[in-house]
C-alpha cells in the first residue's frame, strides 16, 4: 500500500514528468496535492498500470485531488537547457499552477532543482512508494500521451499515436526513412550512429 505523507501535518504536493526518454514531443510534468485521508487500492506506479487502469483512475484524482496541475516544457526548450533540466522546468511550471499553498514537494527521482521557498524531498521510485508522486505520474504520462495521439493525426508515419514519440524500430524506421519534423527533439541521438543522416 503506497503512503499518503512523507511528513505528518504537511502539505505535500507530489511530482513526476513523462516523456524523458523520447525523441519527439514535450516533456509533461504534474503536480498533485491529495488530500491526508485519500485512499485508493488501484492507483500506483503509471509504469505498472495498463492505458485503461491510468485513464480510468485520471478523473478520479482530478476530482478528489485537493489541487493538481500540469507543466510542459516543448521540445525546442529541451534542446536548449537539455532533458533533466527541462524535466525540472516542467515539475517548477506545474507547481507554479496549484490553487492550494502546499509546504513541501516530494519529487520522483534523486535530483530536483530548489523551488523557491519550498523544501523538497527526492524519492527514488516515488512513483511506487507515495500516492501523490503516484497520482502526478499517472496525471503527466496520460496528458502527455494526449499531446502524442494529436500530433499523430498531423504525422501517422512516425506511429505517435502508440509509440509516443519514444525510441521505437518503427520510430527509427520513419525518420530514417522520411527525416524528422517539427517536433523532434534534435538534440537527441535520433538514430543509432551507424545511420546518422543529420
Amino acid at each position: 500500500m503506497l503512503l499518503n505523507n512523507h511528513t505528518k501535518g504537511k502539505i505535500e504536493a507530489g511530482c513526476d514528468e513523462a516523456g524523458r526518454g523520447c525523441l519527439a514531443g514535450p516533456v509533461v510534468a504534474a503536480a498533485v496535492v491529495l488530500p491526508e485521508n485519500f485512499k485508493n487500492e488501484l492507483l500506483n506506479d503509471s509504469k505498472k498500470l495498463s492505458d485503461k487502469q491510468r485513464y480510468f483512475l485520471r478523473p478520479i484524482i482530478e476530482k478528489e485531488a485537493l489541487a493538481y496541475a500540469i507543466g510542459i516544457v516543448s521540445n525546442e526548450e529541451i534542446d536548449e537547457i537539455n532533458i533533466l533540466n527541462a524535466s525540472f522546468l516542467a515539475m517548477h511550471r506545474a507547481l507554479d499552477e496549484l490553487e492550494i499553498d502546499f509546504e513541501e514537494i516530494l519529487v520522483d527521482g534523486n535530483r530536483f532543482n530548489p523551488y523557491p521557498d519550498k523544501k523538497h524531498h527526492c524519492i527514488i521510485k516515488g512513483d511506487g512508494k507515495y500516492l501523490s508522486i503516484a497520482a502526478a505520474s499517472i496525471l503527466a504520462k496520460t496528458y502527455r500521451d494526449d499531446i502524442m495521439k494529436m500530433l499523430h493525426n498531423d504525422y501517422p508515419l512516425f506511429d505517435w499515436n502508440k509509440n509516443m514519440g519514444y525510441p521505437t524500430k518503427k520510430h527509427r524506421e520513419a525518420i530514417l526513412e522520411h527525416g524528422i519534423n517539427e517536433h523532434h527533439r534534435r538534440s537527441f541521438q535520433l538514430l543509432p550512429k551507424q545511420l546518422e543522416l543529420f
